[in-house]
């Protein structure tokens, strides 16, 4: 059984688990990225291609919200616009709210190392704006229970 430690990062192996128990350390890695260490050369960081992917859209996404943050001309939602084209098919309103909504979410996973929270707001957003522009959102839309109506959840 290998011995993982707690570390900053989250959960450590030493480099001789890999060999003895490959299963394990995978499977640990699935979950959230662990850290290799070796005795001959720099520790490594053992993550799944899904982990990886959402770190590298959110290094994308903080360079877009970063030139949207030095660009001081219009607001915030105008800006945001530019970068993010398809925010126009958002109301004027939306596209305020859409804004903040994608700046906030960025802080909390940039504050908590978790990018999954500004990628699921961000793809939450250019999915409803998806829709909109494909004449999704003109629609009168009745909540049912039981086939009884209910108010919007």
């Amino acid at each position: 059984m290998p011995a993982a430690t707690q570390s900053r990062s989250g959960r450590t192996f030493q480099s001789s688990d890999l060999s003895r128990h490959a299963p394990k350390v995978f499977a640990a890695a699935e979950d959230h990225p662990v850290e290799v260490t070796r005795r001959d050369g720099e520790d490594l960081v053992l993550m799944s291609k899904r982990e990886a992917d959402a770190r590298e859209q959110l290094l994308q996404f903080a360079a877009q919200l970063i030139a949207v943050a030095t660009d001081e001309r219009g607001s915030l939602a105008e800006r945001m616009s530019n970068s993010f084209p398809w925010m126009l098919a958002l109301s004027a309103e939306d596209q305020v709210q859409c804004a903040k909504d994608l700046v906030d979410a960025a802080r909390a996973s940039f504050a908590t190392g978790q990018p999954h929270l500004a990628v699921a707001e961000l793809t939450a957003w250019k999915e409803t704006a998806t829709a909109i522009a494909a004449g999704l959102g003109h629609a009168t839309i009745e909540w049912l229970e039981d086939g009884e109506p209910v108010e919007r959840p």
